[in-house]
């Protein structure tokens, strides 16, 4: 549990001038009684995302029905059936001159466009990909970087009523195949290379080879971010530059985005996501969750392979400045982002809890270092941030902002946990569920527990839930994926528990739960006490079959010019037995090169444990860095 005292408070001023104050009064609560507001936004759904339809400044044909018809039965809700509306249409709603993107290169190159600008662009090339055959329901897939062709091309799929998909260059070409080759595009658009580390990589050969695998795409069009091909963004301008922008509005549920999972036990599931669902969630979130107005200046550490580019995007429809950086987060330097943060007058500041870890390794104090006046929160997602994560922010970034760690996933393009603009933060919790999100944790039996580690489950249907998986005839695979452990209820796959606070705090993947002697331990338990030792750079733990039972196998990466002897290893057994349980102590600890992760940055603990064991992992092709598995195979400290 965390501690009693709260890490920061919002003032009262703050808290009247939010945009959760205001729709609380509109529909007839008032702050800062949260807990009352989420309880009529879950036992009121219908009520409540009409509510947000409503306030929050969607475009589009609300229609005459209900918002919500078989709101028992999850799967099968159907929300807004006579709603029309047009995804992009929302995202560019306003038409002025106030910026809407800056984009930034890891070399510095920096370029702006503004709302009306950024109009222009996605008429152009939606024109342009008109004249290619493109209909509503075709897929377009994008293998970017972050930069604005990609918010461009999206936005112009979306506007034609089409379905985006997307992933970032550093994709290999099987793991491009795997994503891609599933949903039959018929236009690709790629980049002839991008830039990370200062390193230039020219990527044109493997688009060319996806595009001879993939028989459905009839054509590549080339975002020139080295300049070598020509590009198709520039020639969209000089032929189509005064064109008009149409917007095909479309059902409430018309599919927007094609999502994937992390892919690391087989082929990545492909989760198709509804236009209305992804716009009225990320609303919430933003508006009422994060307080984002058009003042703001949002920032996110992502690629187009990770949801967060899409949540980021998803900014646009409330009107602020977002801000696209690509590249290394750490050239020339570990302040790199805390720059951007600096010279952007970053408010809204979104990283990865593996980040803040790095940062504070590498000593990083923007509280010393940095003018910081505009940035008013920071948001944490990825994987869990630890007791030592919340501590960091506030004693060596910035003092006075809210932390949120943020909890949800590709599953359902959003969040199930998240930050909450009345309540103070608590060390090591995540602040809240989401309104309109009947979260809760389920003990094996499926009784709802407090104060008790669990299953993460949602227990009532949500608009931004999957409209289903590609190809999946009757639903099986999605039915499969969460609603085989307790009918009727999304069993997310976390382990989780709720406070004292009503926060929540997440201690891993259910699949990767530790179970030594019967105990479940999740591994984040141990993460969070390892990180505080110096030495070690990253860490990984597995359970290891053993003499009939599990042991717990702990993996380091060390800090340059350190090793791991007999005196440090008794002193990480130690700091986890004081400050976690003699149960979490690992029986073996051993020093590793690097740590497996996915293409999203999260610790690949099923394919270190399926290493460990001898066992083929499924799909290396999910993995940025695939060669760190070799360290885990036959090793002599293991038995193997």
């Amino acid at each position: 549990m965390s501690r009693t005292e709260p890490l920061w408070r919002p003032s009262d001023t703050a808290i009247r001038a939010s945009n959760l104050t205001r729709f609380a009064e509109q529909v007839g609560f008032a702050p800062p009684d949260y807990g009352r507001l989420h309880r009529w936004s879950i036992d009121h759904r219908d009520d409540f995302w009409d509510a947000v339809w409503r306030e929050l400044g969607t475009v589009g044909e609300r229609g005459d029905g209900p918002a919500l018809t078989n709101g028992d039965r999850f799967p099968g809700s159907r929300w807004f059936p006579d709603a029309r509306l047009n995804f992009a249409e929302n995202l560019l709603r306003f038409a002025d001159d106030a910026v809407a993107i800056v984009a930034v290169l890891e070399d510095g190159q920096r370029r702006m466009l503004t709302y009306g600008e950024l109009r222009a662009e996605t008429a152009a090339f939606a024109t342009s990909l008109k004249r290619l055959g493109v209909e509503p329901g075709d897929r377009v897939a994008g293998w970017l970087p972050n930069v604005p062709e990609a918010v461009i091309a999206m936005l112009a799929t979306a506007s034609i009523g089409a379905t985006w998909s997307s992933c970032s260059p550093d994709f290999g070409v099987e793991g491009a195949l795997d994503r891609f080759g599933q949903i039959a595009p018929k236009v690709l658009i790629a980049c002839d290379g991008y830039r990370y580390a200062g390193k230039r990589f020219d990527v044109r050969d493997r688009a060319l080879t996806v595009r001879d695998a993939v028989d459905s795409i009839e054509q590549v069009l080339w975002a020139a971010t080295l300049g070598i091909e020509e590009d198709a963004f520039a020639r969209a301008r000089r032929e189509h530059g005064d064109a008009p922008l149409v917007f095909n509005r479309l059902p409430f549920d018309h599919p927007l985005y094609v999502m994937y999972s992390s892919g690391t036990t087989g082929k990545p599931k492909c989760i198709v996501h509804g236009a209305g669902g992804t716009l009225l969630q990320h609303l919430k979130e933003h508006q009422l969750h994060v307080d984002l107005t058009r003042e703001d200046t949002l920032f996110f550490f992502t690629t187009c392979g990770w949801m967060m580019w899409n949540w980021l995007v998803s900014g646009l429809a409330s009107g602020c400045r977002i801000v696209l950086y690509d590249g290394s987060p750490f050239h020339p330097n570990p302040h790199r982002l805390f720059d951007l943060a600096e010279r952007e007058a970053i408010s809204v500041f979104g990283v990865s809890a593996k980040y803040l870890s790095a940062v504070e390794k590498a000593d990083v104090r923007p509280a010393v270092s940095h003018g910081l006046p505009a940035l008013r929160a920071i948001l944490s997602t990825g994987s869990p941030l630890n007791h030592e994560g919340f501590r960091y922010v506030y004693r060596d970034v910035k003092a006075d902002l809210a932390l949120a760690s943020i909890s949800g996933g590709t599953d359902l393009i959003s969040c199930f946990a998240l930050g909450c603009p009345w309540w103070p933060v608590h060390e090591g919790e995540l602040q809240c569920a989401g309104l309109g999100m009947a979260v809760d944790v389920y003990d094996d039996d499926g009784a709802p527990v407090r104060g008790e580690k669990g299953e993460l489950v949602c227990t009532r249907s949500f608009p931004s839930a999957p409209i289903g998986f590609w190809d999946d005839p009757g639903d099986a695979k999605y039915r499969d994926a969460y609603f085989d452990r307790y009918p009727n209820v999304w069993a997310h796959g976390d382990f989780a528990e709720i406070t004292a606070h009503d926060g929540f705090i997440v201690h891993g993947r259910s699949d990767a739960v530790l179970n030594p002697g019967g105990v479940r331990i999740g591994t984040a338990e141990i993460y969070r006490q390892v990180e505080t030792i110096d030495e070690v750079m990253d860490c990984v733990a597995i359970g290891q079959d053993w003499d009939g039972d599990t042991r717990i196998v702990l993996f380091v990466v060390m800090r340059e010019g350190t090793s791991l002897d007999a005196d440090l290893t008794n002193a990480i057994k130690r700091r986890i037995r004081e400050r976690a349980s003699p149960r979490h102590v690992p029986a073996v600890i051993v020093e590793v090169p690097d740590i497996p992760r996915t293409l999203s940055g999260k610790i690949a603990e099923l394919a270190v444990r399926d290493a460990v064991h001898g066992r083929e992992v499924a799909n290396t092709m999910a993995m940025a860095n695939p060669e760190a598995l070799a360290a885990f195979r036959e090793r002599p400290e293991l038995g193997g």
